[in-house]
């Protein structure tokens, strides 16, 4: 398994949601109503799903999960702390649903992905 690569691409994700999630005017492409609820789901769901697939034993998935819950709640303190961006419940309800979907996912095929490439890899 090419598990440092995987961790480290897991760990740039994570500092660029950090990144994008504090920083003062984050860049939107698309704009409808909710887009930025969206991207949050998406991006803990992704998240999630892709360190499923790097911690396979179910203590260490606990582990990503509670990391990463606990993760979208202090960035929305964190926000809500500084004076260019605000706090919102609805945002850190979002974070948790995505981990909450990433973790649904990493039970189905897509749980494999990287194990799959690994092997058409090789």
């Amino acid at each position: 398994m090419l598990r440092r690569g995987w961790l480290g691409f897991g760990w740039l994700w994570i500092v660029l949601v950090c990144y994008l999630s504090l920083m003062p005017h984050p860049p939107e492409p698309v704009s409808f109503e909710g887009v930025d609820k969206l991207e949050h789901l998406l991006a803990y769901a992704g998240l999630m799903l892709w360190f499923c697939q790097v911690y396979v034993t179910r203590t260490a998935r606990i582990s990503v999960l509670v990391g990463l819950g606990s993760l979208g709640v202090c960035i929305e303190i964190l926000q809500g702390m500084g004076s260019y961006r605000y706090f919102e419940f609805t945002d850190m309800l979002a974070n948790t649903v995505g981990v909450s979907i990433g973790w649904g996912l990493a039970h189905t095929r897509l749980g494999c992905v990287i194990s799959v490439l690994e092997r058409n890899g090789k």
